[in-house]
């Protein structure tokens, strides 16, 4: 497969993933809101006369509403959400050297990839990290932390957003975009139903604790009770299995956007460079919530697993390990060297730009 042809793949796989995503979502709410809907009809189903019924599923009707009308939120103003919760400043008129070096970078890199040159923010915290987001290359947004900026030489800046270019070019930004809003909204959906049902069940035990009307519920209707089980167990699971999600579709993404952002540079061990000083950096992205992880180059709170691979931490990590990223990207560099009778620059040094773009059948990277 030529590189056009795996780029279209990848752009035309990740289109087909946003779809389903919001397909999954909406039909997660609807079962989420009219599974209730069922359990509190068959629980009040054998109520008195004067009791209350449950019969509009008037639950399921207004979770799809939500689920809809946050669906096509997240889509228009996820972005902008994100940034607005990193606390990010649009980078319009660069004030110091830094500043503007970054933007020369990026539009450096939105020529090499072949994008418009998208809009660039400072996000104000001292750890070194970045991450792109938007709808697509029109609407796309690079984010770089203060941090970043005093950590990198040029060439490690160039790499790292060359990086995040390919996230773009790869349309990740519109997946992981939109995980990044549903995933909070799923979170705040399990809380607010699960403050409802503790609500509901206090005022029934204050409204029904004595009288005759108690003896006539004891034994219940076991398959409503089934059933709010089911539900009640949905509630507590799903912000865990959205977040696993997120993690999940972000490290099958981070190693094709490192080849990606290499080929743009012609200098893979720039971004190896970079990664190593990112990854000696001990403080946490606290700019950056557990929310947008999946967004970042790495991690912006590791874990015990982010430097182990395997089932487990493909699941509980939202960032493959750093250190086999670099071994990778160092991969590249020798073999770039080798087919240009060039020595490998030692311990990871950087290597002069080559005068023609990575071949992809040389990459070590899995398509």
């Amino acid at each position: 497969m030529t590189e056009a042809a795996n780029l279209f793949a990848q752009q035309e796989s990740n289109r087909r993933r946003s779809t389903w995503l919001v397909i999954g979502f909406i039909v997660f709410f609807a079962w989420v809101g009219f599974g209730g809907d069922v359990a509190f009809a068959m629980l009040t189903a054998d109520a008195p006369a004067g009791s209350y019924h449950h019969v509009v599923p008037i639950i399921g009707i207004v979770t799809t509403l939500i689920a809809s009308g946050i669906c096509w939120y997240s889509w228009r103003y996820g972005p902008r959400q994100v940034l607005w919760a990193t606390g990010a400043r649009e980078l319009s008129a660069p004030e110091t050297a830094e500043e503007r070096q970054l933007l020369n970078v990026v539009e450096e890199m939105s020529i090499a990839a072949g994008l418009p040159m998208p809009k660039v923010w400072i996000v104000p915290d001292d750890d070194p990290n970045a991450f792109a987001t938007g709808r697509d290359a029109g609407t796309a947004s690079i984010a770089v932390t203060r941090g970043l900026l005093h950590t990198l030489n040029r060439d490690e800046l160039q790499a790292v957003v060359a990086h995040e270019m390919a996230h773009v070019q790869n349309l990740d930004v519109r997946l992981m975009t939109l995980l990044a809003g549903m995933v909070g909204a799923i979170a705040l959906m399990s809380d607010g139903m699960g403050r409802m049902v503790r609500g509901s069940r206090g005022a029934r035990l204050s409204g029904g604790g004595g009288g005759s009307g108690g003896g006539r519920g004891k034994g219940g209707n076991p398959l409503a009770l089934v059933v709010l089980v089911l539900w009640l167990v949905t509630l507590i699971v799903a912000p865990i299995v959205s977040r696993i999600l997120a993690m999940a579709v972000s490290r099958k993404r981070e190693y094709l956007a490192d080849a990606t952002g290499a080929q743009f540079t012609r200098n893979p061990l720039a971004l190896a460079s970079a990664l190593e000083k990112l990854d000696a950096a001990s403080a946490p992205t606290r700019a950056i919530t557990q929310g947008a992880a999946h967004l970042c180059i790495v991690d912006p709170a590791p874990g015990l697993l982010s430097a182990h691979e395997g089932r487990v931490a493909d699941l509980l990590a939202s960032h493959p390990p750093i250190r086999q990223r670099i071994i990778r990207l160092k991969g590249m560099g020798y073999q770039q060297a080798k087919r240009l009778g060039e020595p490998a620059a030692p311990n990871g040094g950087t290597l002069e730009p080559a005068p023609q773009p990575l071949s992809s059948p040389d990459s070590p990277f899995p398509s």
